[in-house]
This record gives C-alpha cells, structure tokens and sequence, in this order.
C-alpha cells in the first residue's frame, strides 16, 4: 500500500488536559479519509499537528516520507492544508492573496500565474477575484482557502470542514473536485456532515475524547447500525396483527411502530444485523396481508456515530 500519511501516536496535551491521546492511523495514496467527531472531540487539533501548524507533545505524522517534527518543510512540501475558518488577508483580494501564495511557494511569472488560473477555475473564484477578501462571503472564502491549498498540487489534502459555508450547487461542486482529485492523492476531510462522508469518503474514523473509536469503510460503519438490514413494512389494512407474527419469526429482534410515508408501519430489526426479508416476504404471503409497502433498511451511520460518541462520554 502507497502510504502517503503515517499518524503515528500522536498526543497533545494543553495543561492537564488530553486533547489528543495516542491516535495512529495511515492513509494511502487514493483514499479520502472522513475525520468524524463531536465538537471538542480533537479532530482539528490532530490536522494542526499532521500539518506542522501544533507541535504535538508526543508522536508524530510522517508524510511522504518526510517526518513533520524532524523535516518539517520538506513535509509540509507535499501538503495542500484548508483550515478551520480559511483564515486569509482580509484586505487583500482573491487574485493578490494567490498570488502571495503561489510566490511564497516558490512559483513565478508564467508558472505562477498558470497555477493561480488552474486554482480560481478548480474552485470557480473568477467572479470575485478582485473584491477584498473581507467583502466576500463566507462561502467564497471558503473557496478562496480552498484555491491556495490546491495551488501547488500537492501529493497530500488536509481539509478542515471544506464544504462549510457553501450552498448545496456549491457543496456538489467541491465534493466532485475531491473526488476528481483522490485517484492521486492521500485526502483527510474533517466534517461534521454525514452526507458528505457518504458521497466522498472511501473510508471514516469517528475520534471523541482525543481517541480513535471506530475506523472502516462508511458501509462497514453503517453496517454496524442498528437498521442495517431492518424492514420497514406498512400495510394497506388496519386491524392486523402483524407484530406478534413478526415476533414469532427467528431472524426477528424487535418490531417497532413508526410513522411512515405511507401512513402507520412496522420497523422490523434483525437480530446480529442478518437478512430478514426473505422470512418476512414468506410471512406476509402466506398470512395474505395487504401490503402498501415494503423495503429492506440500510445501515445508518448518525446512529453508529451518536451511538460511539455517546457511549464514549458515558
């Protein structure tokens, strides 16, 4: 495997207090890695430490080979960093910030401004290239960080909540850059949106309290939910009882009533997350009940997070 990001016991203390407590994890060229956590829970701490930006108290990143504690500047050569907040020169615009950085990366003249053009249509700055930074919204700063962080085409992205502050044409636009960009990158995304790791993310690690709960793919994530392979069944009748024969079933573990589209269903879960619905289906064509609906659950990945999250406070 093309390791390109090697977290290696990575521990920040501020005080007493453990912000980051001994996280490791490695990322390949072509992954995008999801950063999942409640607020507080260290991700942000972890990305400044990965990027040189924190010195971590104990452990280190190495990245492309080039350790962040012992070479940092040949380390931070192979990264593309967006911070929380895309903090930038206020009073400077889009055009003359890139500049700044494309200059600062050691890039002039012609290539200079080829990278700067490749950035500003990447991440669709054109319209406000020359508006002060600070009059632009939240949004398009979003966007302006975004553009200094792809401006030297790094081998590694490191992007603290990169779609905050977008619309959804927005959102859409800069997961599908991300997704364009992967096949030769290593990516970590920090998010709070789910959505976003469901759309993006070739794998997710859900961190709280400092440490790594949970590291795998987002379907094998879901897969630990509780509604992985549930049946949501609703039925065009009133008067049946269905739950009791439901609960008769081998494959069942509960049978729940829920509000549904269609009107009043039935959640069914399976016991250890197994198939259930061929023993439904043979159930409710021998009973002859009525249906107006029926569809196997997937796994959801707000319940596998609340529940980690949660547990982990507990």
């Amino acid at each position: 495997m093309d390791e390109m990001i090697l977290v290696r016991h990575l521990t920040k203390r501020f005080g007493p207090v453990t912000a980051v407590d001994d996280v490791s994890f490695a990322v390949a060229r072509g992954e995008v890695l999801g950063f999942l956590g409640p607020n507080g829970a260290g991700k942000s701490t972890t990305m400044k430490m990965i990027t040189g930006f924190l010195a971590p108290t104990g452990g280190t990143a190495v990245i492309c080979g080039a350790d962040i504690v012992d070479q940092p500047i040949a380390a931070k050569r192979h990264i593309g960093y967006l911070p929380e907040g895309a903090p930038a020169y206020p009073d400077m615009t889009p055009a003359g910030f890139l500049d700044f950085i494309a200059r600062i990366r050691g890039f002039g003249g012609a290539e200079a401004a080829r990278r700067i053009g490749v950035a500003v249509e990447r991440t669709q700055l054109a319209g406000v290239l020359n508006q002060p930074i600070e009059t632009l919204s939240k949004g398009f700063k979003r966007r302006v960080g975004l553009a200094q962080a792809l401006l030297h085409d790094p081998d590694v992205l490191i992007l603290d909540e990169p779609t905050d502050g977008l619309d959804p044409n927005q959102k859409h636009e800069v997961r599908l850059l991300i997704t364009m960009l992967a096949a030769e990158k290593a990516i970590i995304i920090s998010t709070h949106l789910l959505d976003e790791v469901d759309a993006i993310c070739t794998r997710a690690i859900i961190i709280a309290g400092g440490r790594v709960l949970a590291d795998g793919t987002p379907a094998g994530l879901a897969a630990r939910s509780r509604h992985h392979n549930a049946v949501r069944l609703a039925l065009a009748r009133d008067g049946v009882d269905a739950a009791a024969a439901l609960l008769r079933l081998p494959g069942v573990a509960a049978v729940e009533p829920i509000e549904d589209v269609e009107g009043r269903a039935l959640m069914i879960f399976p016991r250890g997350g197994s198939s259930i619905i061929a023993e439904i289906t043979d159930l409710v064509r021998t009973a002859g009940w009525p249906v107006a609906a029926l569809r196997v659950e997937r796994g959801r990945l707000d319940d596998v997070f609340r529940t980690i999250t949660l547990g982990a406070q507990a």
